[in-house]
């Protein structure tokens, strides 16, 4: 074979190679994120006795970079939900959009594990409140889940708490 098809094969592998090599690395990224897909029953423990929980749908996609998941509640669509990997493994930026457009405030979420921490923080006139969401797995198809506030990010109450539980995986 001639010299310059050898240097246009070497050429082509020496891009190509490194790409599909890394491709696995940055979707792994998105695969933790795959289970909050689906359909739950969300119930709260402030639930008044005998109403029914209520019903969360996570319709999720992956959309370049972007992991969205449209959130449907009780058969309304409440937000859209956009997750962006940072450059530390297992940490994302979020932001939900609402059905105007609008921005409702961004935040951050950790996993790790089966632990993932929704965190977001709110200022108002030079008062600032730190939110969390605390979603603990035990396998696929449940979640429980604590909501929490704090005035310095520091000292957490707990607000609410309650377990989603799977009824249906998907689109």
């Amino acid at each position: 074979m001639k010299p310059v098809r050898w240097l246009l094969i070497w050429t082509v592998l020496g891009l190509y190679l490194p790409l599909t090599a890394a491709a696995p690395a940055a979707e792994s990224a998105y695969a933790p994120l795959r289970l909050y897909e689906g359909s739950w029953h969300v119930t709260r423990k402030d639930l008044p006795a005998g109403a029914k929980p209520d019903e969360l749908k996570n319709q999720c996609a992956l959309v370049g970079k972007f992991f969205a998941c449209q959130q449907t509640v009780n058969g309304a669509i409440s937000a859209l939900l956009l997750l962006i990997p940072t450059d530390k493994p297992g940490h994302y930026v979020t932001q939900n959009v609402n059905l105007q457009g609008r921005a409702l405030g961004g935040g951050n979420l950790e996993i790790s594990g089966n632990r993932w921490v929704f965190s977001s923080r709110w200022d108002q006139g030079g008062k600032t409140t730190f939110y969390q969401t605390i979603n603990v797995f035990s396998g696929k198809d449940h979640i429980h889940f604590e909501q929490q506030e704090s005035d310095n990010g520091k000292d957490w109450t707990v607000k609410n708490s309650g377990d989603d539980t799977r009824i249906g995986v998907g689109r």
